[in-house]
């Protein structure tokens, strides 16, 4: 599984780095479907916005995409809010797929397609990827 952590008018500091693979970490050891998550940080440089610090994660799964956007006054609030959503999604999608009556899956196994095309890279955009195995404590 690769996380890849993109930054909009924001550097990707390590503390940030470390509190966004943490939170993402936790959801990803229970679903080992997760192939491929994108999140990206930016910040709005509008005085008129409170909530001017936005976090948006699109995930990849065996066969369906997850996209959610959350945003608060800071940017690790922002973060946990993201997290939030994103477990309950993808527990949601698990569930989605387990035929109740016999306990096993619907779907056969699906071939990933390839990734939605690469955005432009915008200007101040910065970019960080990590590898999380699913298999090891985060």
């Amino acid at each position: 599984m690769q996380l890849t952590l993109n930054g909009r008018n924001i550097e990707i500091t390590t503390a940030i780095r470390d509190y966004v693979e943490e939170k993402i970490g936790r959801i990803v050891k229970h679903n080992n479907q997760i192939m491929n998550i994108k999140v990206t940080l930016s910040v709005t440089k509008n005085k008129s916005v409170k909530k001017n610090h936005t976090a948006e994660v699109t995930c990849f799964l065996n066969g369906s995409v997850i996209k959610i956007t959350e945003e608060a006054e800071s940017m690790y609030a922002a973060v946990d809010l993201l997290t939030d959503r994103f477990d309950r999604k993808v527990k949601e999608n698990k569930e989605k797929l387990i035929n109740h009556k016999t306990g096993k899956s619907i779907r056969t196994e699906i071939q990933p397609e390839e990734a939605l095309e690469e955005e432009e890279a915008f200007e101040g955009e910065t970019s960080v990827v990590i590898d999380i195995d699913s298999e090891t404590e985060v």
